[in-house]
């Protein structure tokens, strides 16, 4: 059995928009994610679920497998659940 991990960003945060893509000293925050979970060494893989093309893009670029999930499931009342069913 495979350990996956599931990050959800979303393009649409209510306080910060894009908070996923800005920098906090030098790197992406999601970049730091990352970081933080390959670290453990847990997950076999790591899935990044966004609506985002740029978010999905730097996860792309960061070795993570990457989904675009519809709209639907990426509103501040989305369940991360639905999510994990969608994917």
């Amino acid at each position: 059995m495979k350990i996956i991990a599931l990050i959800c960003c979303r393009s649409g945060s209510r306080g910060i928009k894009n908070k996923n893509l800005k920098k906090f000293l030098g790197k992406p925050i999601l970049e730091w994610i990352s970081k933080e979970i390959k670290k453990t060494k847990i997950f076999d893989n790591v899935l990044l679920s966004s609506d985002s093309v740029k978010i999905c893009n730097l996860g792309d670029k960061l070795g993570m497998l990457t989904d675009r999930r519809p709209k639907s499931l990426a509103k501040s009342t989305s369940d991360v659940f639905d999510t994990q069913k969608y994917i």
